[in-house]
C-alpha cells in the first residue's frame, strides 16, 4: 500500500495543487472590504504555523538544526511573505487583478531561467517555447478582465510590487530546491511560517490597522487559507519541488488562472468565453510539453 500511494502522488498531486492554489484568487475576492490585505496574511501565517505546531504530537516530526531552520525561514520569507504581501497590497491599491495575475504568470519563465543559472537544470529550446506558449495562454484567459477603465491603477509602484512578488516566489522556489529540499517537511514548513509571519506582522504594524470585520466571508477566508492552502497546498508544493525539477513544478502555475476563472464562473457567474477556453487549452498544452520533456530527460 505505501508503494502504491507513493507512485500515485506524482500523478494526482499536481492537479490537486493547482485546484487548491487557484482557490486563493477566489478568497481574494471574498475578503475585499472585510480584511486589510497584509493584515489578512498577518493572521494567516502565524495561525498556520501554530496549528501545525499543535498537531506535531500526532505527527512524526524531526526538528531542524539552527542553520536548517534559517534556510526554512528564508524560504518562507520568499515564497509566502515576499510573494503575497506586495501583490495583495498592490491589488488593494488599484492594480487590476488581471494585470497582477498576468505578471505572476511570468513566474515559470523567471523560475526556469534561475533554475538553469543556479541549479544547472537543462532548459532546452522546446522548453522555452512551451513557457512562451503558456504565457500567451494566460494572457488569453485573462483578456476579458482587462478594460481601459480598469487600467488606471497601474503605476510604477503597484506594477513594480507585483513584479517583485513574482521574482520573490521564483527565487524562493529555487532556494528551496538548492538549500532546503531535503529538510524534514513538517518542521521545515513550521519555520517557513515563522519567517513569513515575522515579515507580514511587521508590515501590517507599519502600514495597516489589522482590520477584521468578523463577517462570515472573513472567517471562511481565514480558515480556508490556513487549513487548505497554507497547510495542504504548501505541503504538496514542497514535496513536488523535492521530487521534480523546479522548472517542471513552476510550470503548473500556468494552469492556475484558467482554473480560477472556472471557479469564479461557477461561483460568481463571471463570463467565460471562447478566447478564455482557448487560453486554458494553450496553458494545458504548455504544461504537457514541459512534463513530457522532463520525463524524457536523463
Amino acid at each position: 500500500m505505501p508503494e502504491a500511494s507513493s507512485s500515485l502522488f506524482p500523478k494526482v498531486a499536481p492537479l490537486v495543487f493547482v485546484v487548491l492554489w487557484a482557490t486563493g484568487f477566489v478568497l481574494a475576492r471574498l475578503t475585499v472590504g472585510h480584511v486589510e490585505p497584509i493584515s489578512f496574511l498577518a493572521y494567516r501565517f502565524p495561525a498556520a504555523g501554530l496549528l501545525l505546531l499543535v498537531l506535531t504530537p500526532f505527527l512524526k516530526v524531526t526538528w531542524l538544526q539552527p542553520r536548517d531552520a534559517l534556510h526554512a525561514m528564508v524560504v518562507g520569507v520568499l515564497i509566502h511573505a515576499g510573494y503575497l504581501a506586495p501583490i495583495y497590497w498592490a491589488v488593494a491599491h488599484g492594480l487590476p487583478g488581471g494585470v497582477s495575475a498576468l505578471i505572476v504568470g511570468l513566474q515559470p519563465l523567471i523560475t526556469a531561467f534561475l533554475a538553469a543559472l543556479v541549479l544547472k537544470e537543462v532548459v532546452t529550446s522546446r522548453h522555452w517555447l512551451a513557457l512562451l506558449v503558456g504565457i500567451f495562454g494566460v494572457a488569453l484567459v485573462l483578456s476579458p478582465k482587462f478594460s481601459f477603465e480598469s487600467l488606471g491603477g497601474i503605476t510604477p509602484l503597484t506594477a513594480g510590487l507585483a513584479l517583485f512578488g513574482c521574482l520573490s516566489v521564483a527565487s524562493g522556489t529555487v532556494y528551496q530546491k538548492r538549500f532546503a529540499s531535503n529538510l524534514p517537511l513538517v518542521a521545515s514548513v513550521i519555520w517557513q511560517y515563522v519567517g513569513a509571519g515575522l515579515v507580514v506582522v511587521a508590515l501590517a504594524l507599519w502600514l495597516e490597522n489589522f482590520r477584521f470585520d468578523q463577517s462570515p466571508q472573513a472567517w471562511f477566508a481565514i480558515i480556508w487559507s490556513v487549513v487548505v492552502i497554507s497547510l495542504g497546498a504548501i505541503f504538496m508544493l514542497m514535496r513536488l519541488i523535492r521530487e521534480g525539477s523546479v522548472a517542471k513544478v513552476s510550470a503548473l502555475i500556468f494552469l492556475v488562472p484558467g482554473v480560477a476563472s472556472l471557479m469564479t464562473f461557477v461561483l460568481f457567474d463571471e463570463k467565460l468565453g471562447l478566447i478564455q477556453m482557448l487560453g486554458m487549452v494553450l496553458c494545458a498544452g504548455a504544461v504537457l510539453i514541459i512534463n513530457r520533456q522532463a520525463r524524457r530527460s536523463p
